[in-house]
């Protein structure tokens, strides 16, 4: 399926992590791949960040964790999530993630977790098609 409109992105800081380099670097590189692009800035919580997927109704939210909360921090969006009927929404992101960490949190339903080091058409290009396949717009 081909979408009508851009893809919408929520490039997400979630907690006390101040290291958004590399979230700005994904923000600007899905903007350049076509993407509309919301950047929610630093020392979010995860309330925030899925009350503004909801408002700006993004197809996909991407969680950029270095600080080692990934264990919180994104179970917690995936439930809140849940509570918002918000199922057809991707759930993505990387940092500094351990791949036993990355398969817990794929079963709980977060889609796949980039370690440093992906390049960036490979995170667009996931993206892109998750959308495509479990997106009706």
């Amino acid at each position: 399926m081909k979408t009508q409109r851009p893809l919408r992105v929520l490039v997400a800081k979630i907690g006390l992590d101040g290291h958004d380099r590399g979230a700005k670097v994904i923000a600007t590189s899905l903007r350049d791949a076509g993407m509309e692009v919301i950047y929610t800035g630093l020392r979010q919580t995860p309330e925030m960040v899925v009350n503004t997927a909801l408002q700006e109704d993004v197809d996909a939210i991407g969680i950029s964790i270095l600080s080692g909360a990934h264990m919180t921090v994104f179970p917690r969006v995936i439930a809140l999530m849940k509570e918002k009927g918000m199922d057809d929404v991707l759930v993505t992101g990387g940092g500094i993630i351990p791949e036993d960490d990355m398969k817990a949190l794929n079963d709980l339903g977060v889609g796949k977790l980039f370690a440093p080091g992906a390049t960036t058409s490979e995170i667009a290009d996931y993206i892109r098609n998750w959308v495509n396949k479990n997106r009706d717009f």
